[in-house]
C-alpha cells in the first residue's frame, strides 16, 4: 500500500503550501505594480466625483448661520407671517452671523432659490446694525427696510434651507422649484431652460455621432482595404488633427464658416449665393454640430479600422464563389463583422459629445450652446457650485444610464477596439 504522507520540506510546510505562498507572493507583487495607477484613478477620478455629488446636497451655511430660526419655522405655515418672536430671533442671529463672515455667504444660498432676495438680505443686515428705533417691532423694522419681508415667500424660502443636506439644487437642475406651501412644482416658464438644454444636449450628441458614423465608415473601409503606402498616407490625414490644438481647429472653423469667411465667398464668386445672401453658419446651432463632427471623427475612425483590418478578406470572396453578389457578400459578411467597432466608436463619439464645452462655447452662439455652457458658468459666474455639481451629476447619471441600455441592448462583450 502506497504512502499517502504529504512531502515536508526542511522548513516544515508541504510542498502544496509552498505552492501556494509563491503565489499569494506573485499576486502581491503584481497588485504593488498597480497601486500607482488605482492611487492615480482615486485622486483624479474618483475622489472629484464623490465630491461633486457631494457638493450637490452640501447645504452647510443655513444651519450654521441661522439654527434657531430654522427651527423656529418649522412650526410657521403660510400664508400668514411668522410671530414677532421669530423676528426677533431673525435678527439676532444676522447680527452673529454678520460678525463670523457668514451673512454674506447666506444671502448667496437664499438668492440661489429666491433671485433677487440677496439684496433684501443685505440691507437687513445693515438695518440692523444701525438698531431699531425706539418701541419700533421686529416686524415693521424688516418691512421697512424691504417690502418682501412683509410677503411670505421669502419667508418659505428660509424655512426651506432647513437641514445639513438639501435636494434644491437638483430641483434647480429639473427647472423645479417649491412653493409657498413647500409642495414641488415647475418653474415658470420663461425660466425653465435646463430640461431644454439636456434634450438639446442628447439630440446633438446622437447627431454628431450619426454624421461620424457615415464619414468614418467609407474612411475607415479604404484605410483597411488600400495599398499600404496609400494606407499610411490617409492615415496621416486621419490623425492630423491630433497634431494640432483644439482651439486652432475650432477657430479654423469660424474662418470659413463665418457670413464674411471663405466658403461664403467661394458660393459668392461661384454664383451660388449672391452678396447680400450670405448664409451665417456659425455662431449657431449649424456651427457646433459641423464644429463638433470634424473634432471626433477620428475617435470614430480608429475603432473602425482597427476591426476592419482584422477580417479576412477570404469571408467576401467565399461568399462570392458560393453566389452571392458583391454587395450581399458585404451586407451579410462583413458589416456585421464591423459592428463591434462601430458600436465602440459610437459610444467614445457620443460620451465625448455629450460633455464637450470649449467648441460649444466657442461657435455655438446663443443658439448653439449645451448644457456644459451653463455648468462652466456657473462654476466660473454665478459661483453657485451646488447648482453646478447637480447638473453635472445628473449628465453623469444619464450617461451610465445610456451606457446601461446599451449593454442591455448590445452588450459591451461585443465592443471592440481591434
Amino acid at each position: 500500500m502506497a504512502d499517502s504522507t504529504p512531502i515536508l520540506g526542511d522548513d516544515g510546510l508541504t510542498l502544496k503550501a509552498k505552492l501556494r505562498q509563491a503565489e499569494r507572493r506573485n499576486k502581491l507583487k503584481t497588485f504593488g505594480l498597480t497601486v500607482p495607477l488605482l492611487a492615480f484613478i482615486l485622486v483624479t477620478f474618483v475622489f472629484p466625483i464623490l465630491l461633486m455629488i457631494a457638493r450637490s446636497v452640501d447645504n452647510p451655511v443655513p444651519v450654521r448661520a441661522i439654527p434657531q430660526t430654522l427651527e423656529a419655522l418649522q412650526s410657521w405655515t403660510p400664508p400668514t407671517l411668522p410671530a414677532e418672536a421669530t423676528y426677533r430671533l431673525f435678527a439676532e442671529e444676522l447680527l452673529a452671523a454678520d460678525e463670523t463672515g457668514d451673512l454674506g455667504r447666506l444671502a448667496s444660498r437664499l438668492n440661489y432659490d429666491l433671485p433677487g432676495s440677496r439684496s433684501a438680505l443685505t440691507r437687513l443686515g445693515r438695518a440692523l446694525r444701525r438698531g431699531a428705533e425706539d418701541g419700533q417691532s421686529y416686524r415693521a423694522l424688516f418691512e421697512e427696510v424691504d417690502p418682501r419681508w412683509s410677503e411670505p415667500e421669502i419667508w418659505a424660502g428660509l424655512k426651506a434651507l432647513d437641514g445639513r443636506l438639501t435636494g434644491a439644487y437638483y430641483l434647480a437642475a429639473t427647472d423645479r422649484t417649491r412653493d409657498v406651501d413647500g409642495d414641488i412644482v415647475l418653474q415658470p416658464e420663461n425660466t425653465r431652460i435646463y430640461i431644454g438644454l439636456y434634450l438639446k444636449t442628447l439630440w446633438v450628441s446622437l447627431l454628431v455621432t450619426l454624421f461620424c458614423v457615415l464619414l468614418a465608415y467609407p474612411i475607415a473601409y479604404q484605410l483597411a482595404t488600400l495599398p499600404t503606402g496609400r494606407a499610411n498616407l490617409l492615415m496621416i490625414l486621419v490623425l492630423l488633427p491630433f497634431w494640432t490644438s483644439l482651439l486652432v481647429r475650432t477657430t479654423a472653423w469660424i474662418v470659413l464658416l463665418q457670413s464674411q469667411g471663405v466658403l461664403n465667398d467661394i458660393l459668392v464668386a461661384l454664383g451660388i449665393l449672391d452678396d447680400e445672401g450670405r448664409v451665417q453658419l456659425i455662431y449657431n446651432m449649424t456651427g457646433t454640430i459641423v464644429a463638433l463632427t470634424h473634432i471626433l471623427l477620428p475617435f470614430m475612425v480608429l475603432p473602425l479600422y482597427s476591426v476592419m483590418k482584422t477580417i479576412p478578406p477570404n469571408y467576401r470572396r467565399a461568399a462570392i464563389s458560393m453566389g452571392a453578389t458583391p454587395s450581399r457578400a458585404w451586407i451579410d459578411v462583413f458589416f456585421p463583422l464591423t459592428i463591434p467597432g462601430l458600436g465602440a466608436g459610437s459610444v467614445l463619439v457620443f460620451i465625448l459629445c455629450i460633455g464637450y464645452y470649449i467648441t460649444p462655447a466657442l461657435v455655438g452662439g446663443r443658439t448653439g450652446q449645451l448644457i456644459s455652457s451653463e455648468i462652466a458658468y456657473h462654476m466660473q459666474s454665478s459661483l453657485n457650485w451646488g447648482l453646478a455639481a447637480a447638473l453635472g451629476t445628473i449628465l453623469l447619471v444619464g450617461v451610465l444610464a445610456l451606457y446601461w441600455i446599451y449593454d442591455r441592448l448590445v452588450g459591451i462583450d461585443n465592443l471592440k477596439m481591434g
